[in-house]
């Protein structure tokens, strides 16, 4: 059995502020957008719909503000309402964690519409080409999850190898930040990247990760202490289960039209 590290949230000190590592993994993840972003340019087929540095970078600006305050506000309407109606300054504290993912997903949907509209570019070819950028900074902030102990996952036997004892926990459990780190990001990212590479459909790779990371997710809750449960159509799901079937619903429309309509061309 394993033993969580539980490291110092607090990277290291600039005077009297303390730069958090959950900080930190958040602009990993804006760094590897440009990265990947500037890969991607080199690719023919992006090349061929004019994509420059520099909407890359006026577009990360939008992104930014879609993934902070779409997070922020997905985590307090999703999971934790009650609490945040009763401790209403804590919904600025983001340096303690709390993001959610449905809701900075949504905010980069909105994000993006309204970029597209300003730099006069087709928003499904702004989709696709935003999609495989998403995964790895996915999966810095699970990492992130994890040095703050945040997200621990369900009970597991000790004869899992690597089951782990978690902060403030007397039990073994799973350690649900690395699956979906590994799975939700790292692997998606590998499937979704290779599958951009080449020309595909227009909204065939944004529907594409839609789809996967819907499915994903759903099945690395299984393994994560869910924040609530509901019932749905007898059975009972996780909070992140129930957000994702709309993800896995609407992915699968989606490629089916991307398709479909290429077919008809």
């Amino acid at each position: 059995m394993l033993i969580h590290p539980n490291p110092d949230p607090v990277a290291f000190n600039l005077g009297p502020v303390s730069i958090h590592w959950y900080g930190l993994m958040y602009l990993v993840a804006f760094a590897q957008f440009i990265v990947l972003g500037r890969v991607r340019l080199r690719q023919p087929h992006i090349a061929a719909q004019g994509w420059t540095r520099e909407h890359i970078d006026d577009m990360l600006f939008y992104g930014v503000l879609g993934v902070i305050l779409g997070g922020r506000l997905g985590e307090v309407l999703f999971y934790g309402l009650p609490y945040y109606a009763s401790h209403p300054l804590e919904i600025f504290a983001v340096w303690k964690g709390g993001m959610s993912f449905h809701g900075g997903f949504l905010g980069v949907l909105l994000a993006m519409f309204l970029w597209a509209r300003k730099a006069k570019m087709q928003l499904a070819d702004v989709y696709d080409f935003i999609a495989p950028l998403v995964p790895l900074g996915y999966a810095a902030g699970r990492l992130g999850n994890f040095i703050n102990h945040e997200l621990p996952g369900r009970i597991a036997s000790a004869e899992l190898p690597w089951a782990m004892l978690w902060p403030g926990l007397d039990h073994p459990v799973h350690p649900s930040p690395i699956y979906q780190m590994l799975i939700d990001g790292v692997l998606l990212f590998v499937i979704v990247w290779l599958f951009a590479r080449k020309p595909r459909p227009r909204l065939a790779v944004g529907s594409l990760y839609v789809l996967l990371y819907g499915c994903s997710r759903f099945f690395t809750e299984y393994f994560r202490t869910p924040d609530y449960e509901v019932s749905l159509a007898g059975l009972t799901i996780s909070a992140g289960q129930m957000l994702s079937l709309p993800m896995i619903l609407a992915g699968v429309a989606l490629l089916l039209f991307a398709y479909k309509k290429t077919a008809k061309v």
